[in-house]
């Protein structure tokens, strides 16, 4: 096979190619290893490609047999393999348990041959201190979108087909926007984090994959679903099968549309456009559309996000601890570094205050969304923001707060389902005047991933964007 057919395949194609023996997982193992050593050096999306690739575990029977997969730098863990966390901090920090997510990913097939960038512990876009800048395949000069910000990268580049991200604030869904990716962020409790990150970010994380279609999306959904024991959060499992759905009927929907801004920054043209679009596809389906202003206040989230960032990076110092090293300007970066100052010295009353912000939080919106199917909003309101653009932890003129403030800004309109713990879904429907992906999200009832596969079917359907490429992808010259 070439390189250039390897990297044009999903995750579900290589897996069927694999169980006719018409290719080896082997040779998709130095596939993938030959788009890493051609495309990292331009996008640095791969921080460590093992150097045991070929000989690492994985089921010769799963959904995803054989297929090449990579594992971001946060959340789920690999016993003995090295987790930095994008942080100069847990530089050589090596944990010593298989998540249950990387166990179910082995189980499938699926060849975790090495780890993608992130931001210092997940907070900000596509760069740290400790690895670098990032870079958009369909743009080299812009962001990918953060913090799953290699795995997005080295899926549309094609390196991978599908990588592992973690969302707990729109993580998975603004990197799959800016990369014309799927970007799931699944409902509370679908995927379990276990053994050691079962309660991640107070329940408002989840992790899953970054991938470019809608089978593999629903693929993956058979594959990670499922609670183990210890959880905190557990969710009833669908009678039938998330790729079953796919030959389901969707039916008809009351959907409700943002056609205002639902954060602190206008809409671009582009992708008020994409979002009017969507709207006339889904109308001509016979699904009931209504118009529907942002169920909270921005300021609002900021409050949620602020306290849950400084709650968070208040316990680094206990981390810093078990590392052998100190918070300082050598372990962590300017913006970081305020965030855990500030949080370290909060009164027990700010963790009250801040849960009882999220209770109120996720009454209202609840109570504002229970009559719709499903929401449609725009992902994001811009398409991939410059690199010189974006506001960095890295950045030591900004404050603490101004970090978070320009986070909710850009944010909210993801964030509040991390609140709510309901499923969404990025799905690249447009493109921009000139051609950056646009990021239309879908979001469903808590627990109804079934309504999101069928209804990312019908739009892929609608829309096919499988054939679309970023400039720099594998196999083609340079």
């Amino acid at each position: 096979m070439k390189l250039r057919e390897y990297a044009t395949h999903d995750a579900t194609g290589l897996a069927q190619l694999v169980s006719r023996r018409e290719i080896t997982a082997i040779e998709l193992v130095r596939l993938a290893r030959e788009a890493h050593d051609g495309i990292n050096p331009t996008i640095n999306a791969v921080v460590e490609f093992y150097d045991d690739a070929e000989s690492v575990p994985g089921s010769d029977s799963g959904t995803f047999s054989g297929v090449p997969f990579l594992r971001k730098d946060t959340g789920a863990t690999e016993a003995g393999r090295l987790q930095e966390f994008g942080s100069r901090l847990f530089v050589g920090n090596r944990p010593t348990v298989d998540g249950y997510f990387i166990q179910r990913a082995r189980a499938a097939g699926l060849r975790v041959l090495g780890r993608t960038t992130t931001p210092e512990l997940g907070i900000g876009s596509s760069e740290s201190a400790l690895c670098g800048v990032t870079r958009n395949p369909w743009n080299l000069g812009r962001t990918t979108g953060g913090s799953t910000a290699g795995s997005a990268a080295a899926v549309a580049a094609g390196i991978v087909p599908i990588a592992s991200g973690g969302d707990g604030g729109g993580s998975i869904r603004v990197p799959a926007s800016f990369c014309g990716l799927l970007g799931l962020n699944p409902s509370r409790g679908r995927i379990s984090g276990g053994p050691e990150q079962q309660d991640p970010w107070f329940g408002l994380a989840r992790n899953f994959v970054m991938c470019r279609t809608v089978r593999d999306m629903a693929a993956a959904l058979d594959v990670f679903s499922g609670s183990h024991p210890g959880d905190p959060f557990i969710i009833v499992q669908p009678d039938r099968t998330y790729v079953s759905e796919l030959s389901q009927p969707t039916g008809t929907l009351r959907i409700g549309v943002a056609r205002t801004r639902w954060g602190a920054v206008d809409i671009e043209p582009d992708v008020m456009h994409a979002v009017d679009s969507t709207v006339r596809l889904l109308e001509e389906m016979g699904h009931t559309l209504i118009d529907i202003d942002a169920p909270y206040k921005v300021e609002d989230v900021y409050r949620i996000f602020v306290g849950l960032t400084s709650l968070s990076s208040g316990s680094l110092e206990t981390s810093a601890q078990a590392m052998g090293r100190s918070l300082n300007a050598e372990t962590l970066e300017p913006v970081t570094l305020k965030l855990a100052e500030y949080g370290k010295n909060l009164p027990l009353s700010h963790a009250r205050e801040f849960h009882e912000d999220l209770r109120i939080m996720r009454l209202q919106v609840g109570e504002a969304l229970h009559s719709f199917d499903v929401v449609v909003t725009p992902t994001m309101p811009t398409v991939a923001l410059p690199l010189d653009g974006v506001h960095r932890t890295t950045d030591p003129t900004i404050s603490a707060e101004d970090f978070m403030k320009a986070d909710a800004a850009l944010y909210s309109q993801l964030g509040i389902f991390n609140i709510t713990g309901q499923p969404s879904v990025s799905l690249p429907l447009a493109q921009s005047a000139d051609g950056l992906p646009i990021g239309i999200q879908i979001v469903s009832r808590f627990g109804d991933e079934a309504t999101l596969v069928r209804v990312a079917r019908d739009l892929e359907e609608a829309t096919p964007w499988a054939a679309r490429r970023p400039r720099v992808f594998a196999g083609d010259p340079e």
